[in-house]
C-alpha cells in the first residue's frame, strides 16, 4: 500500500496540525515538500490534490483530502486502534470534542492566525508589523481565552481529562504565539497556562518542530 503522503510545508501552521495527528498515532508517512515562495501551491500538480491551493494535501492511498481539520478528523478514526486515543465512542463526549474543534475553528483561530499573521509571517517577509492590528486581535483573543480559563479550571483538556483533537488544533498556532508579545495572553491565565504548557510539551510536537531543522 502506498505511504500516507502530507503535501505541504513544515513551517505551516495547518500541514503541523496534521503532521502532529499524524504523529500522535503513530502512523507513518511522507511530507511531499510545496514551495510556497515560488507559488507551487497555486499550480499543477498541487492543485489538482487541492483545488483552492492551500497547504496541505493529503494522500492515504486512493483517498486525497485537503483542509487540515478534516484530514485529522480522518485520521484519528481511521487509525482509531494505534497511537494516541484522541476521541471516544461515547457520543455526549465526542460531542464536547466537536465543541472544541469548532471552537477553535470559528472563535480561537481568526484572532490568532491573524496575530500568528503580524507578529510571525511578516517579519519572516520583511514586512513591518502593524502595532495596531496586534493590539486589536489580542483583545479579541482575551475574550476568547477568557472563556478557555473558565473551561480548563473544570478539567485538565478542552474536552474532558484527556488529550483529544480539540486541543491538538490548537497547537500549531499557540506555538508561533508564544514566541511573540501575545505570549502574555497565555500565561497571565494560569489554567491556560498550564494547559498550554501540557499540549506543547507533547512528544509528537516536538517530532513536528524537529523537522523544520
Amino acid at each position: 500500500m502506498a505511504p500516507v503522503k502530507v503535501h505541504g510545508n513544515v513551517l505551516s501552521v495547518c500541514t503541523r496540525r496534521v503532521i502532529a495527528a499524524l504523529y500522535e498515532k503513530d502512523v507513518k508517512f511522507e511530507v511531499v515538500p510545496i514551495d510556497l515562495g515560488t507559488g507551487e501551491h497555486k499550480k499543477e500538480p498541487f492543485i489538482s490534490l487541492n483545488p483552492f491551493g492551500e497547504v496541505p494535501a493529503f494522500e492515504d492511498g486512493d483517498l486525497k483530502l485537503f483542509e487540515s481539520r478534516a484530514i485529522t478528523q480522518y485520521i484519528v478514526h481511521e487509525y482509531a486502534d494505534k497511537g494516541t486515543p484522541m476521541v471516544f465512542q461515547d457520543s455526549k463526549k465526542m460531542a464536547m470534542i466537536a465543541v472544541g474543534c469548532e471552537v477553535e475553528g470559528q472563535k480561537f483561530d481568526p484572532a490568532a492566525s491573524k496575530l500568528t499573521f503580524e507578529q510571525v509571517i511578516k517579519p519572516m517577509l520583511k514586512m513591518p508589523t502593524d502595532a495596531a492590528v496586534v493590539e486589536e486581535y489580542e483583545a479579541k483573543l482575551a475574550v476568547v481565552l477568557d472563556v478557555y480559563e473558565i473551561r480548563l479550571a473544570q478539567s485538565k483538556y478542552l474536552a474532558g481529562e484527556r488529550f483529544t483533537l480539540a486541543d491538538l488544533h490548537h497547537i500549531p498556532t499557540i506555538h508561533y504565539l508564544m514566541g511573540t508579545q501575545s505570549k502574555k495572553l497565555f500565561v497571565c491565565r494560569p489554567h491556560v497556562s498550564a494547559w498550554v504548557a501540557d499540549i506543547t510539551a507533547r512528544p509528537a510536537w516536538k517530532k513536528v518542530i524537529a523537522l523544520q531543522k
